[in-house]
């Protein structure tokens, strides 16, 4: 019989650091936790080759005694949790178990000068090293109020692990990560990072948030973002978030925070998903940073040891919540649009110019070149001649104007000046030059104005079937949508319980037409498993409205009057979310009088 045996105290704390501990970042983010709760005003970091031959933080924290610092080495000791109610936690560590996995694993140095203490009393730095588990030195240590903790030698005695690290540099990206992410949501300290000796990061204490989160996330945001600042009851929302024309090809611009601590949560990320189900491509991601207060019993950070990942109470209220602030931020940006699309714009006119002048040279050196035929001079002649008598001619007059212009400086999208292309409306602003993408402006105010009318009521008309069918699903999933029936109805969904393991679906909703039925409830059945809401079916019925708001605007090449341009552009100005279309893309770009004066040499 096996015999069951107390591991040792070295081996718990290897084994407990497989989960804190998973590369140099897991170490680096404890660690700069741990600073932040200590109420430290600045903390410095040091990396190098990534955080794999080193990585050490210093702040000006509180600090700690000799005895504190041989306390917090222990497993489960800790000082954030006064009380023991684990489910009250407000500070971002509170397990008691980084500071003993990292040393189980690594070489750890702590320096730590409590605040406080006298200038003149000798050993009030003190120094403990602890080099795989095992105590190695400790004594007195200079260095100001605050603690420096240096860690090296990473799993150098598990190389099992040590092997399944990666390069310095991917090592160094999640790192610096790290440190964004936590400096974000800390605007009040200030953060330096030094790679391998060279300076990459810092950030000044006492930030605004929106500063903040612009200079660490993209300086864009200060010109292509909204403010968040939402309450409702006792949760509050804050945060920047880019306008949808502002965005990128992955989502690894999306930093979300519970409670001031950096999450990767499921929910959340659905939340801002369905946000800008509406106003990006299914292949573009949105690029903010949200901040999510919420009372500390409604939320479980005690999830993992890791403590990025966390469970709401009411996560329906959570995720509507967050849906509902998005959305009203953007509604509030009205007609803004990311005006990128400009710079580029201004290259291409740069270098349109040259590249035609270029090409007419010849022709015109060749007609005054002196082996140039006399045929060829009155060849030309002639040319010229009859375009000087197409000008003159009497019958070659201006068309005479329908009515006198309205002035610029009353709009903010000015007034219709012409067509290019019969695809762009081109208008004058007061302060610039506004080219219009007409189908893509267009197809953004009819999906707005089919919300507005009630079309999602009227899209999601129940179609009934012929035959009812019968869907096969686990027991709970069946439960699940049982539960939300009524719900799912409301979309034109009717469905009912056929026996334990079955669902009955006589009606669909009408917009999605000939769909695959089981197909459909099945994946209703896994979004309320993973959301516990229905989400999915709303979010296809918005797909459709897109659809129809695609298919029912004006459509590129169709020539339009000034009176159609102008109330066009008066329609834009009046709707919210009109500077993107129903993919992200922009639908006006402004050239404004320096970028024009610029282009002609005046500037």
């Amino acid at each position: 019989m096996p015999v069951i045996r107390r591991l040792p105290e070295t081996l718990v704390n290897r084994i407990a650091a497989g989960e804190v501990v998973e590369r140099p970042a897991s170490a680096l983010k404890e660690l700069i936790e741990n600073a932040i709760d200590a109420g430290a005003r600045n903390i410095a970091v040091r990396l190098s080759d990534g955080g794999l031959n080193g990585i050490e933080v210093t702040d000006d924290g509180c600090g700690m005694t000799a005895d504190e610092i041989a306390l917090a080495l222990e497993r489960h000791a800790t000082s954030k949790l006064p009380d023991e109610h684990i489910e009250l936690v407000s500070t971002l560590g509170f397990r008691g178990e980084a500071l003993p996995s990292i040393a189980s694993v690594a070489r750890l140095t702590i320096e730590s000068r409590p605040r406080g203490q006298g200038e003149g009393w000798q050993g009030e730095g003190w120094r403990r090293t602890v080099d795989h588990g095992s105590v190695t030195d400790e004594g007195p240590a200079a260095l100001p109020p605050g603690t420096r903790i240096r860690m090296e030698q990473l799993f150098a005695r598990v190389p099992a692990r040590r092997k399944f690290l990666r390069s310095g540099r991917s090592e160094y990206a999640t790192s610096i990560d790290v440190v964004r992410r936590l400096a974000m949501a800390r605007p009040e300290i200030g953060f330096t990072v030094e790679h391998d000796g060279r300076r990459v990061l810092a950030v000044q204490p006492d930030e605004t948030l929106a500063a903040r989160v612009a200079r660490i996330v993209a300086r864009e945001l200060a010109d292509d973002g909204v403010t968040i600042d939402l309450e409702r009851g006792p949760a509050r929302l804050t945060g920047v978030a880019g306008l949808p024309t502002f965005n990128r090809g992955v989502a690894d611009h999306q930093y979300l925070f519970v409670n001031g601590r950096p999450v990767k949560d499921r929910l959340l990320v659905g939340a801002v998903r369905g946000a800008y189900s509406d106003m990006l491509a299914r292949d573009r991601h949105a690029v903010l940073a949200l901040f999510l207060e919420v009372p500390p019993e409604e939320v479980d950070v005690n999830v993992h040891p890791a403590k990025t990942e966390v469970r709401f109470r009411d996560p329906a209220f959570v995720r509507g919540f967050i849906v509902s602030g998005l959305r009203h931020a953007l509604e509030s940006a009205g007609q803004r649009s990311a005006q990128a699309p400009a710079a580029s714009a201004m290259g291409n006119w740069q270098a349109e110019p040259i590249a035609r002048v270029q090409e007419a040279a010849p022709s015109l050196g060749s007609l005054f070149a002196r082996e140039f035929a006399s045929s060829g001079v009155r060849e030309a002649s002639r040319t010229w001649r009859g375009y000087e008598q197409a000008i003159l001619t009497p019958e070659a007059k201006a068309e005479p104007a329908e009515a006198e212009a309205e002035p610029a400086e009353q709009f903010p999208l000015g007034v219709a000046r012409g067509q290019v292309a019969q695809t762009y409306i081109v208008a004058e602003a007061e302060d610039g030059l506004v080219i219009v993408d007409q189908h893509a402006a267009h197809e953004r105010l009819v999906l707005e104005r089919l919300k507005a009318a009630g079309a999602q009521q009227a899209v999601s008309a129940a179609q009934a079937l012929l035959i009812p069918e019968v869907v096969e699903l686990d027991e709970p999933d069946c439960d699940r949508i049982e539960a939300a029936a009524p719900q799912l109805a409301q979309f034109g969904l009717a469905l009912e319980r056929f026996g334990p393991a079955a669902m009955l679906v006589r009606a669909v909703p009408g917009a999605l037409g000939k769909g695959d039925v089981q197909a459909l409830i099945r994946d209703v059945a896994d979004d309320l498993a993973q959301n516990g809401d229905a989400l999915l079916l709303g979010e296809r019925l918005d797909h459709v409205l897109a659809t129809m708001a695609c298919h029912g605007s004006v459509r590129a090449g169709r020539t339009l009057s000034v009176a159609e341009m102008n109330a066009l552009l008066r329609e834009m100005e009046r709707t919210p979310r009109s500077g993107q279309c129903n993919h992200g893309r922009p639908t006006w770009v402004k050239l404004a009088h320096g970028d024009i004066e610029k282009l002609f040499g005046r500037r």
